[in-house]
């Protein structure tokens, strides 16, 4: 890197987080304007502009804070008072966001529920809110109902969008309420420390975990976004993610509403409608996930690739393998990746665009931002210790779990979950100093010697074989090359007589795969043990509501051809080919007649 480029990343840098830190100035624990007193503000500052746009509806900054306000004056009618919880279960509109804005308003908080659980998972998402009163829209009302069976205290219904029970019907309840703001008076002693939101994992392992997050995290999370990408009141957000996680219904709101800019809200991602919405709302920025960006890349060229006002893209996930790719063909000239999980204290952003860097925190503001890499051990998914009982922290490009230091200070706290053992679990102590607690991030990275994060893989995914760590990320990143591959999805698999575990990769294929190419291509790419042993050809991969890949099912499912239904191939080491995996293969490899 020459000498004028370390200049202008270090500009890029330090003036991003200058003005971060001058938009927080007033972000106090102990302050009592919250994003909902910011809307209020915006309402009264420009109360025509277009606050939210969704289908053909345009919700204006003074629409929507009255809607948020006679959803305050249902809740203090209710009863709700501060710090109780109301469930929220309903796909992307504006009454999604005007509900919560309007509970705000009352001093209570949020559990955003996946709109993709149902029975028992969706039950015990709300049962750990303990929520009296559960806000459902009426495309919702059916999977709530069939969780009511595994709850022994289910929640009271408030059908939204539909007319149900005259008791239970929110809309025909909202119209007869005021539309003016009830008043300090309804949310008395609130504070940023308070709850705003129950947040939840996605459960790609498990039943969902519920994050805390303070009306303080959210106002750091949403100032962070505003001071790297510095949206004005004349920007335009389109955000096609679910409101329920925190990127799409945090981090996307809060660069429309912080600067009085408009958030155009997608009920649900579309790849064939992406581009003509982006032109049809004059979309001046949008919200990604990795996933999201390999299913545009995916599709068809059209004439609406390019030709839009696109200036700028956040989210993160999105591979090295088509950075350069997705930004060339898209014509997206800034790309602002970040990493960050909803219940932890390490949010950074790569604030110069760094193909495939996550996020920067180079050693001078390592104060500001403690976020660090420790050596790590795969095998026993331990970090490793010195003979003084603390942690190492990795050299440049090295691999190891990053962490966050945790203390009292604004920003830095880890509010945990609403469970103490799940919180505790997260915890690192005498890390590079006895007493010391750093929050784990249960993330594999590597940091450069300019203090670019890279990400690597998340811990549980890496595996061992042949006495190497095999890294599930590189691998998929590696197959992504690959024409044909549309998706892949990279995972370990146990072979008896085995030490460690075998690579298997799940492929969505198109007709251009080879897979006869496959073996070639994989050996430029990859070293010998990083190469997967065992393929499944797929229809599709089953991801999350955020477009996380779920693994659980596949690795239980090992490479057994005869309990699986899509076809299954090996790499025979006699012909370095991916042959198709017979049951009499099968067998010889768990017998130990054929060695891998």
């Amino acid at each position: 890197m020459g000498l004028a480029a370390a200049i202008r990343r270090e500009y890029i840098y330090i003036s991003s987080i200058l003005r971060t830190l001058w938009l927080l100035r007033a972000v106090k624990p102990t302050s009592t304007r919250t994003i909902a007193s910011i809307v209020a503000a915006q309402a009264k500052k420009t109360p025509d502009a277009p606050a939210i746009l969704f289908q053909d509806e345009v919700v204006t900054y003074a629409a929507l804070d009255a809607r948020a306000n006679r959803y305050a004056h249902w809740a203090v009618a209710q009863g709700i008072r501060r710090g109780d919880a109301v469930a929220l279960l309903m796909e992307n509109r504006p009454d999604y966001i005007a509900a919560w804005l309007g509970l705000f308003k009352a001093g209570a908080s949020v559990a955003l529920i996946n709109t993709n659980l149902t029975g028992a998972g969706l039950a015990h998402s709300i049962a750990i809110a303990n929520a009296a009163h559960a806000i459902v829209g009426d495309e919702m009302k059916v999977a709530f109902e069939g969780a009511m069976p595994f709850l022994e205290k289910p929640p009271r219904l408030w059908s939204q969008g539909a007319v149900t029970q005259a008791q239970d019907d929110l809309d025909a309840a909202l119209a007869t309420l005021p539309a003016t703001d009830p008043g300090p008076s309804a949310r008395a002693g609130q504070t940023l420390k308070d709850r705003a939101f129950f947040i939840y994992t996605s459960g790609t392992t498990g039943l969902p975990k519920a994050a805390n997050f303070s009306h303080m995290r959210m106002l750091f999370m949403m100032t962070g976004f505003a001071g790297a990408l510095r949206p004005t009141r004349h920007d335009r957000i389109y955000d096609p993610l679910p409101l329920y996680h925190s990127t799409g219904g945090v981090c996307a709101v809060g660069l429309a509403f912080l600067s009085g800019g408009a958030l155009i809200i997608k009920r649900k991602f579309s790849v064939h409608e992406f581009w003509s919405d982006i032109h049809a709302t004059n979309a001046t920025m949008f919200q990604y996930v990795g996933e999201l960006c390999r299913y545009l890349l995916n599709a068809p060229p059209s004439a609406l690739d390019r030709g839009h006002k696109i200036r700028a893209i956040t989210g993160n996930g999105l591979n090295s393998a088509i950075w350069r790719e997705f930004q060339d063909r898209f014509a997206i000239s800034r790309i602002v990746e970040f990493y960050g999980a909803t219940e932890g204290n390490v949010s950074i952003l790569n604030y110069d665009g760094t193909v495939g860097a996550v996020g920067r925190v180079p050693e001078y503001s390592e104060n500001l931002l403690p976020a660090r890499v420790i050596r790590f051990d795969v095998e026993t998914e331990t970090p490793v210790r010195g003979a003084d009982g603390l942690c190492i922290e990795c050299g440049p490009s090295e691999v190891g779990e990053a962490i966050g230091g945790m203390s009292k200070r604004a920003g830095r706290e880890f509010e945990g979950y609403t469970n103490r053992a799940d919180s505790d679990r997260k915890m690192l102590r005498d890390v590079f100093g006895h007493g010391d607690i750093w929050f784990r991030t249960g993330d594999l990275m590597r940091r450069d010697e300019h203090g670019y994060f890279y990400f690597v893989d998340r811990i549980g995914d890496t595996f061992r074989w042949k006495g190497e760590n095999v890294a599930t990320g590189e691998v998929s990143a590696a197959l992504a090359r690959q024409k044909g591959i549309r998706e892949a999805s990279v995972y370990g698999v146990a072979v008896p007589g085995a030490e460690g575990r075998a690579g298997m990769a799940s492929l969505v294929v198109d007709g251009d795969f080879d897979i006869n190419a496959l073996p070639a291509a994989l050996k430029a790419r990859l070293p010998a043990y990083a190469r997967p042993i065992f393929l499944r050809l797929s229809p599709s991969i089953e991801v999350t509501g955020t477009f996380k890949q779920r693994k659980l099912d596949l690795v239980r499912e090992g490479f057994d051809p005869a309990g699986i239904a899509d076809p299954v191939f090996w790499l025979d080491p006699a012909t370095n080919a991916y042959e198709r995996l017979t049951p009499q293969r099968h067998a010889d490899i768990v017998e130990g007649r054929v060695k891998l």
